[in-house]
C-alpha cells in the first residue's frame, strides 16, 4: 500500500470517528431533560439565533452538495484541460466554496464544522492522489474518470451521505 492510500484511508478514519462522535454527543444530549435548548441563545431583548443557526445548517448541506466529487467533476469538467491543470481547477474550487461558508462555523456545533472540514480535507486528498497516480500526459477527462472510478470502488460517497445525515439530524435537533 502506498503513502497516499494510506494517508487516505486515514482521513475517511478521521471523518468518519468524527462523525460518529456527532452522533454520540447528539444522543447523549437528546436524552437530557429538557431544559432550554444548548444552541439557542437569547439574549435580553428576546432575540434568538435560531433562525442564523438553521440557515448555517443549510448552507453547510448546500456546501457539502457542492464540493462532493461528482457534483465538483460534473460542474467543472473542461475537455481541454491537462489533468495537473483540471486538479487545480478542482481542488481550487473546493477550497473556496469552504473558504467562502467558514463564516458558519460560529453557528454550528464544532463536530458538525468537523465533519465539513474533514470532508473537504478528504476530497482534496482524493484529488491529489488520483492526479499523481495518473501518466504526465493525462487529459482533465481522465482524471475526472479516474476520480470517480475510486469514488464508486472505495465506496467514498458513503462519506458524503454521512456529513449530509449528520447535519440533517443537527439541524432537526434544534428545530425540534
Amino acid at each position: 500500500m502506498d503513502t497516499s492510500t494510506v494517508s487516505l484511508i486515514i482521513a475517511v478514519l478521521a471523518l468518519l470517528i468524527a462523525v460518529a462522535a456527532f452522533f454520540v454527543r447528539n444522543s447523549k444530549t437528546s436524552s437530557a431533560p429538557a431544559a432550554a435548548p444548548a444552541t439557542t441563545r437569547e439574549s435580553g431583548d428576546g432575540y434568538t439565533s435560531k433562525p442564523l443557526q438553521l440557515q448555517a445548517y443549510e448552507r453547510l448541506v448546500v456546501l457539502t452538495e457542492r464540493i462532493a466529487l461528482p457534483s465538483l467533476v460534473n460542474r467543472l469538467n473542461q475537455p481541454g484541460l491537462s489533468a495537473n491543470d483540471m486538479r487545480i481547477v478542482l481542488v481550487e474550487n473546493t477550497r473556496q466554496e469552504y473558504e467562502y461558508n467558514a463564516s458558519q462555523q460560529i453557528y454550528v456545533t464544532q463536530q458538525a464544522w468537523e465533519a465539513v472540514r474533514n470532508f473537504k480535507d478528504q476530497n482534496i486528498m482524493l484529488i491529489n492522489r488520483v492526479a499523481a497516480s495518473l501518466a504526465p500526459e493525462a487529459s482533465g477527462v481522465d482524471l475526472n474518470k479516474k476520480i470517480l472510478e475510486t469514488l464508486v470502488a472505495q465506496k467514498l460517497g458513503e462519506v458524503h451521505n454521512m456529513v449530509l445525515e449528520a447535519l440533517n439530524h443537527e439541524a432537526k435537533h434544534l428545530m425540534g
